[in-house]
């Protein structure tokens, strides 16, 4: 299961994922993180809430890089991840090492409230 929402105001994207997520649901999510980065401007924010989330299909990785390099070409500047239990990774901090130049600014936070205190 994910959710994708992109704010213009805020220039802001927000990907969320929880529950059982397989390849197919994370296809879905990267046509819609595609289809919503054309609204962005250059130097936006992307926010990960990887909160809810039991568990993720290793499959799902040549996807979550593919939305990665959309990410990067449509020009995100910071990074701000929800990760509660390190364990749940998915795998984004190694990913991001090859799919990310160093100069973007990527946190890592425990909660969401701890992220939108970093956000605002």
């Amino acid at each position: 299961m994910f959710h994708v929402k992109a704010d213009k105001s805020r220039n802001l994207l927000e990907i969320a994922f929880s529950g059982e997520v397989d390849a197919a649901a994370v296809k879905q999510c990267v046509a819609q993180v595609e289809r919503l980065l054309g609204g962005l401007e250059k130097g936006f924010t992307l926010l990960n809430d990887l909160s809810g989330l039991e568990n993720m299909e290793l499959d799902c990785a040549p996807l979550l890089a593919h939305s990665m390099e959309l990410c990067n070409k449509a020009g995100v500047a910071r990074i701000v991840r929800v990760i509660p239990d390190p364990k749940k990774d998915i795998g984004l901090n190694i990913l991001s090492r090859f799919h990310y130049p160093a100069q973007i600014q990527i946190v890592t936070c425990e909660t969401l409230a701890e992220a939108l205190k970093f956000l605002a």
